[in-house]
């Protein structure tokens, strides 16, 4: 059963990492009476502050943010999560006569929350048992090169080090004949029931260039605050850096140095390289989604118009 749909306001802004859209978020909050739900699958995390760019009390300017800080490291947190949470924090914002803000970079978790989950083969545990074998034998670099052979673009989007989705990849290819990438393009949203029916999504954009630049500034400022320490304190509190959620960018690359893996030089140019990398990914996804309303960085005013439009509207 679909949940009833929402007949009342619902603002997104999104975009790649970087880009601005905290500041500009709580800009619009700010003017347009809106709480800020984060759409982002690493400030769920306590203590992982710094390598996810969490905005500071300060810069909240007393505008409310959820789904923010509200598990550990060690619990896992995925999509299915994140729609019934947000569900939650968005009829609380409608209670209170206020507009939810959705901001963020994951939006696959933006997908979820508006058309359900995306309906794939179930897990065979006797094909994943073996393929964890063969982890733990072969290494990630072989079974990234087997996905990369028989589903190209489940392999270009999973990074090696999240063997997660590389097991999953491969279990649905053996399991089924297909291809994970087949089942997503096959997973058409326009199609399902959508659970908030008035809504306007902003998608933030620049040149590439001046995206890459802001990136190589956030990740300069990332290690001028203490990241070495955040990742120092939780590894220290016992939190591994096998973890799903240290597995992410940022925390893997100074796990591999705290390691002693890499040096501190190669640990910089491949965060900064992995982070742009990722940032590309996005700006894929994002560009698939046709209700996006696309503004450059620099034209703010014309996010408050649309959405001074938009309210007008209702």
């Amino acid at each position: 059963m679909n949940p009833p749909s929402v007949n009342l306001p619902v603002l997104v802004l999104v975009g790649p990492t970087a880009i601005g859209k905290t500041s500009l978020s709580i800009e619009l909050a700010q003017k347009f009476n809106c709480e800020i739900v984060s759409v982002d699958s690493m400030q769920v995390y306590k203590y992982m502050d710094i390598g996810t760019a969490k905005a500071t009390r300060q810069e909240m300017k007393g505008i409310p943010h959820h789904l923010i800080d509200i598990v550990t490291p060690d619990i896992p947190y995925d999509a299915a999560r994140f729609s019934i949470d947000a569900a939650s924090a968005i009829t609380s914002i409608h209670s209170k006569g206020k507009t939810p803000l959705l901001t963020g970079g994951t939006g696959l978790y933006l997908k979820t929350l508006f058309y359900g989950i995306f309906e794939e083969p179930t897990k065979d545990e006797i094909i994943r048992s073996r393929l964890k074998k063969r982890l733990e034998e072969e290494g990630a670099e072989s079974l990234q090169s087997e996905l990369r052979a028989c589903d190209p673009e489940s392999a270009a989007r999973i990074h090696i080090n999240d063997t997660h989705r590389l097991l999953r990849g491969l279990e649905i290819y053996l399991t089924t004949g297909r291809t994970w990438s087949s089942f997503l393009k096959t997973d058409n949203s326009q199609n399902k029931h959508k659970r908030y029916t008035k809504v306007l999504q902003i998608g933030l954009q620049t040149e590439r260039e001046t995206l890459y630049n802001r990136i190589n500034m956030r990740t300069q400022k990332m290690l001028a605050e203490d990241f070495e320490g955040e990742v120092r304190s939780l590894l220290n509190r016992g939190y591994s850096g096998n973890l799903k959620s240290m597995g992410s960018i940022g925390y893997r690359h100074m796990v591999a140095y705290l390691s002693g893996e890499t040096t501190y030089q190669e640990m910089q140019e491949t965060l900064a390289r992995d982070t742009r990398r990722y940032a590309k990914r996005q700006i894929t996804w994002f560009k698939k989604t046709e209700e996006l309303n696309w503004i450059d960085i620099n034209d703010k005013k014309r996010a408050v118009k649309l959405i001074t439009s938009w309210l007008e509207q209702l």
